[in-house]
């Protein structure tokens, strides 16, 4: 047994050519459980230098040799996901790509996409396995993996998948957000599926163990007792240690909920409050707080309940006043980024002119024009803020993203909360200037090009605003 990291490049291929290999079984892996937004290049490096790296190193130093076989140990992240796995699914989805390009090369390769292992591996934290078990994946015995690995390289197999599921406990979660072609095939997952659509109800009532918890409470303390439930039942299924980690204007998907760990928390809600809630509950109530006010309707009343959550402040006017300007926000040339600002710049004749931005990707010394009127910091956009991608936020029209901060500048002006307008009667109305944002681009950042209708589009920039504040 001779110690090596698969990759260091230089390190392996020394051992290589000081004992050649007549088989290849690349075991190696980091698993990490990370929020989309908390992964770092580090992080992703960790993750990929073991299976992507690794693989790919062996791969090119052996070349054209020839081989008993070349196995590749993938994971079911990279098949059907896994809630806060991304980086861990995209590794192990390189390695099952690998094994079809060695295929297609006339070279020998299996991948094969394992599923719980039991007595340790990637789950040797009891939570881990126990949630997997909650989701209808069970931790497989390694003799019986051993054996499946033998058939798979006998067989000279490209790539298979194994795992051992509890298709009725595994079907209502990986079905729930859309169909699932990649399970409908096999028998057992199908009588699941039938069996789901068979027993599915609309019954919303409830048992009255919520309702009498509720009863004698303002309106104000059912919205916080129910919001409470929603979000203590978001940081269990997803092993945070308090409710407090769980915010309640974040949307779940940003938490790393899947199909999965979503039907988890409609069934533990379901059992909390006695309710039938649909399986795709966390898709379309998107939010702890709008998920709580859908609970809190569903148990005591849609109107009632509307009432704690839809409660804007109001403001004061004349009963023959038809319309009341209660806020306003703006960003201007001249570095104009208040209504008391831009009442400056035009009470004291101050030239909005200056010279070109140079954040703009513009060739300024081929221009003639050498000054103009520029918000200078229309670059300047939190994404994250928002709940918006930053491959989408590349997307996005200026007039898009500036709308966002003005709308919500405005609503702190007039003491309004802007959460607290999700669901309420709120129009928009917005008018939109000619939309060159994305023309003339060599070449698009990539990734980018799915958002570039939308981002660009005038007949979005309402509808953005709608969606972002649930209006």
């Amino acid at each position: 047994v001779v110690a090596c990291d698969v990759a260091d490049r230089e390190s392996l291929a020394g051992l290589l050519a000081e004992h050649p290999p007549t088989a290849v079984v690349h075991a190696a892996g980091v698993g990490q459980f990370v929020d989309l937004a908390d992964i770092d290049a580090a992080r992703l490096g960790d993750v990929m230098a073991a299976k992507v790296v690794g693989a790919r190193n062996l791969d090119e130093l052996l070349g054209e040799a020839e081989l008993d076989a070349f196995v590749l140990f993938s994971s079911n992240a990279g098949v059907w996901g896994g809630g806060r796995q991304g980086a861990y699914a995209a590794a192990n989805a390189y390695l099952d790509a690998l094994a079809e390009d060695r295929r297609a090369r006339g070279l020998t390769a299996t991948s094969v996409a394992w599923g719980a292992w039991a007595g340790g591996g990637m789950i040797a934290d009891g939570s881990a396995e126990e949630g997997l078990r909650r989701r209808g994946v069970l931790p497989m015995e390694p003799e019986l993996a051993l054996s499946a690995l033998v058939q798979a390289v006998e067989h000279d197999e490209t790539f298979v998948a194994v795992a051992d599921v509890d298709w009725a406990r595994f079907v209502p979660g990986f079905t729930a957000a859309r169909p699932r072609p990649l399970i409908s095939d096999i028998p057992e997952a199908r009588a699941a599926l039938d069996d789901g659509v068979h027993t599915s109800g609309n019954d919303t009532s409830a048992d009255g163990s919520l309702a009498q918890r509720l009863a004698g409470l303002s309106a104000t303390e059912r919205l916080k007792v129910v919001l409470d439930l929603v979000r203590s039942t978001a940081a269990a299924v997803l092993g945070y240690a308090s409710a407090d980690a769980v915010e309640a204007n974040r949307a779940f998907r940003e938490m790393g909920f899947d199909s999965l760990t979503a039907v988890e928390v409609r069934n533990r809600l379901a059992m909390a409050s006695g309710l039938k809630l649909p399986a795709t509950a966390v898709f379309d109530y998107p939010s702890p707080a709008v998920l709580a006010d859908f609970v809190l309707g569903q148990v005591i009343g849609s109107d009632i309940a509307s009432d704690a959550s839809l409660t804007v402040p109001g403001v004061a006017v004349a009963a023959d006043e038809p319309i009341a300007i209660v806020g306003m926000a703006c960003r201007y040339p001249g570095d104009v980024r208040t209504p008391e600002q831009l009442w400056d710049l035009v009470a004291s004749g101050t030239d909005a002119m200056a010279e070109f931005p140079t954040d703009r990707g513009w060739d300024v010394d081929g221009d003639f024009s050498s000054v103009g009127g520029f918000v200078y910091d229309a670059g300047e956009f939190d994404a994250g803020f928002f709940g918006i991608s930053p491959r989408e936020a590349l997307a996005m029209d200026p007039q898009q993203r500036m709308l966002l901060e003005a709308a919500w500048e405005l609503f702190e002006r007039a003491g309004i909360d802007p959460t607290s307008l999700r669901g309420s009667q709120t129009g928009v109305f917005a008018g939109a200037s000619a939309q060159g944002h994305g023309m003339g681009l060599g070449a698009l950042p990539e990734g980018v090009d799915g958002y570039m209708l939308t981002g660009s589009s005038g007949s979005v920039v309402s509808g953005r605003l709608s969606y972002v504040l649930g209006l």
